[in-house]
């Protein structure tokens, strides 16, 4: 007869050993919410592990309190880099990226591995609700146009039952996700020179390229205030996001779909100017393109890309079918009219 103390080690031998990455900077408050909902998560982490970026209110003293393991990186080095220093500590098959305004159901992490390692996926994520106003979606999983502009699926939109349908995926929103520590392995870390924002869009370009999909999990629940740091519209965000739209292209766009697509490009792109601009982001918005275009050289790859018009287009009927069904946003209906994208 086996004991009862046998049994349980042979179940937690069977059960998935994860580790939690948590990369902060400051807002000691959210990490405290977010350390108390990990606790009680149904598949227990093996790790938290809180990536420091050089904190100023005590945040990773605290984290040390609750028994998490700490990596101060002594300085704000950005999102990326934080995030590969916690993926290079990893121990465990599975990591799960989580950021520290993020309110994780308790259910949350055996979702995303039920789904994941049912369907034979690489990564996970699930539908994240607004923290602010629970039943609106702050996302589910991204998508990429031509014009290099990322959409996060349902975004601000009311949850409805056609976002709780299960699929495969390429794009994981860097937010709160599941992976395969192996994959990190195979492929590389986040780009360091995106250091925040579209870091996760470019790595899931790079796992549609090589062939990893994901897993979009529906009952995984999240709720995320989003942008809790500095504000979504701060002129560092807008500045990030605009120069990192631009290496986008230069590192993934082979020179025939630059002359191909560069009239999406600068739609695109131009559009999401104007909406830099109505949010008093304009200026910050010219300057992350400025600060792309000389970086331009740098994240240039000589690589082809194979497969990446495939990608772009399929990705592109998604973002048209989803827009039609819901009700097109201002910034896609214009994309659309202007670059016959619909049409694709």
């Amino acid at each position: 007869m086996v004991s009862p103390a046998k049994a349980l080690r042979e179940q937690a031998e069977m059960n998935p050993k994860v580790t939690a990455v948590i990369p902060v900077w400051n807002r000691r408050a959210l990490l405290e919410s977010l350390l108390d909902k990990l606790r009680l998560q149904t598949l227990p982490l093996r790790e938290v592990l809180v990536v420091d970026n050089g904190s100023e209110d005590g945040s990773a003293e605290f984290a040390e309190s609750r028994g998490a393991r700490v990596i101060r990186m002594g300085s704000n080095t950005g999102f990326s880099r934080a995030v590969n220093r916690g993926i290079e500590a990893c121990r465990t098959e599975w990591l799960a990226i989580v950021n520290n305004d993020v309110e994780p159901a308790p259910d949350w992490l055996e979702r995303l591995v039920e789904g994941a390692a049912a369907s034979g996926a690489w990564y996970a994520t699930g539908k994240i609700l607004s923290a602010s106003n629970p039943n609106l979606l702050d996302g589910t999983y991204d998508l990429l146009c031509r014009g290099a502009c990322a959409w996060r699926v349902g975004h601000s939109r009311a949850d409805d039952p056609g976002f709780s349908v299960a699929r495969d995926i390429w794009f994981a929103p860097g937010t709160a996700a599941l992976f395969r520590t192996e994959l990190f392995r195979r492929l590389g870390g986040f780009d360091a020179l995106f250091e925040s924002y579209l870091e996760d869009v470019d790595f899931g370009l790079r796992c549609a390229l090589a062939g990893y999909h994901g897993r979009y999990v529906p009952e995984a629940l999240a709720w995320h205030q989003g942008s809790a740091t500095l504000g979504r519209w701060h002129p560092d965000v807008a500045r990030r996001i605009a120069r990192n739209q631009v290496l986008l292209v230069a590192k993934h766009y082979p020179g025939r779909l630059l002359w191909r697509y560069g009239w999406a490009i600068l739609v695109a792109q131009g559009l999401w100017g104007l909406v830099a601009l109505r949010h008093g982001a304009g200026r910050a918005y010219l300057r992350g393109k400025m600060a792309g275009i000389r970086l331009w050289k740098t994240a240039r790859t000589s690589k082809t890309s194979d497969g990446l018009l495939d990608i772009l287009t399929g990705c592109e009927r998604e973002i048209c079918h989803i827009q039609r069904k819901i009700g097109f946003d201002a910034f896609w209906r214009l994309y659309f009219l202007f670059t016959g994208g619909g049409a694709i």
